[in-house]
């Protein structure tokens, strides 16, 4: 068997995660169906949207562990270890059980393959799908919620029988994949909806929303609103709120304006199964204005599409207001950046473009020509950006996930 390092690399070996993305369930679906999980997967909540479906996921499963429920969590990507994608309890996997489930979706897969009833491997991300439900399987997980990679109609993930699912705003992102329009993105993501399973949707665009109406309609899914729930902002710090929701208070311990809807979203998803929402103030969710030092203030966002800045943007005009804002920005070239970089530039007083350590990455320079003003430099990577001299009050280090979670690895303790 191969140990954790080498599944790794195996991993890797499949491809870029968006470059060898299939967008079909069938090949994936033989090795499904040959490890049993129809039969052995626990009840899901199945999660898609464009901005903000990890951070509800992580309130969901938080509110669903603290009631005693054996929780089951899977994410991506992943910021520092591929580990963190699989979680339970809200712990991440070890790498021997990470390694071993590993073992145990290539050993099927190979021997479909010999048998000739699986043309190839399964790709990077449907490899770890089907691990994420191995290891669900073998620890006895109780609930699983689980966030789609990309849409959502052909996304591995779709395999799955939810009991709920849900869907939070659809917004640009991934537009080779899913469509130039919004109507043919929210198309993929409303892909997820199923005959008889009940579904709550986040507000959404007009556009948006009546494609993910006539979905719901056409399959016979029931649609539940987030804004059925009365939703009271009580008080907001740069750090999180508490928030109040139909006369029940409780601390959304993630940070920012955007958060709101994300809350209330995952708050109507929890009344649907009879969850108290008390139990959201417990949710971690790194990496999304997670601040990881006070002296010096370092604060780190994977604000790597338009909605995403400007979310970014409004919490530093709104918490961070009359101080310096020092920010380390480095992106993708096939992400939105010119526009990314149109909302996050003009409220920043200092800016070092980096570069993460990724092929995909867009050189500093094509950034730094994109740059306002002059107080801005290039750095070829993050730790030569980190070295630099800094003369801000906060600092952000934003655009990429890849690039936030690099620096999670190097700062965070």
């Amino acid at each position: 068997m191969l140990n954790y390092p080498e599944s790794v690399e195996y991993l890797y070996s499949l491809g870029n995660e968006l470059k060898s993305a299939k967008l079909s369930l069938e090949q994936v679906g033989v090795v499904w169906d040959a490890m049993g999980f129809p039969a052995s997967q626990p009840p899901v909540i199945h999660v898609a949207g464009t901005n903000g479906k990890g951070s509800t996921c992580a309130l969901i499963e938080a509110a669903i562990r603290a009631t005693g429920v054996k929780t089951g969590l899977y994410t991506s990507p992943h910021l520092v270890q591929p580990t963190e994608r699989i979680q339970v309890n809200g712990v991440p996997v070890s790498s021997a059980e990470f390694a071993a489930a590993f073992a145990a979706v290539h050993a099927v897969s190979e021997r479909l393959i010999d048998d000739g009833k699986l043309d190839v491997h399964p790709s990077y991300f449907e490899t770890v799908t089907l691990m994420a439900f191995f290891v669900f399987a073998e620890r006895r997980v109780e609930c699983a919620v689980i966030e789609v990679g990309l849409g959502g109609r052909l996304d591995a993930t779709n395999l799955v029988r939810p009991e709920l699912c849900v869907i939070t705003p659809v917004d640009f992102d991934h537009e080779a994949w899913l469509g130039k329009s919004l109507t043919a993105i929210a198309g993929e993501k409303a892909g997820i909806l199923k005959p008889g399973v009940p579904a709550v949707i986040a507000q959404q665009r007009p556009e948006a929303t009546a494609v993910i109406d006539a979905r719901g309609e056409a399959v016979g899914a029931d649609l539940y609103r987030s804004a059925e729930v009365a939703l009271e902002v009580v008080s907001a710090d740069p750090y999180g709120s508490i928030l109040r929701f139909d006369g029940v208070e409780v601390r959304c311990p993630l940070a920012g304006e955007h958060q709101w809807e994300n809350a209330r979203t995952a708050a109507r998803a929890l009344q649907l199964r009879g969850v108290p929402v008390a139990g959201m103030a417990t949710a971690i969710w790194p990496g999304r204005l997670e601040r990881i030092s006070q002296e010096p203030e370092i604060i780190l966002d994977g604000a790597h599409n338009p909605a995403g800045a400007q979310a970014l943007a409004r919490y530093i005009e709104r918490f961070h207001a009359g101080r310096r804002i020092g920010m380390i920005f480095g992106t993708m070239r096939d992400k939105a950046f010119e526009e990314v970089t149109s909302i996050l530039f003009p409220v920043v007083d200092e800016l070092i473009c980096t570069a993460p350590d990724q092929t995909r990455a867009l050189r500093p320079e094509a950034i730094l020509d994109l740059a306002p003003h002059a107080n801005a430099r290039a750095a070829a990577n993050l730790p030569a950006a980190l070295a630099l001299p800094r003369h801000c009050d906060v600092l952000f280090i934003t655009g990429s996930l890849y690039l936030v979670g690099e620096a999670r690895a190097l700062l965070v303790q």
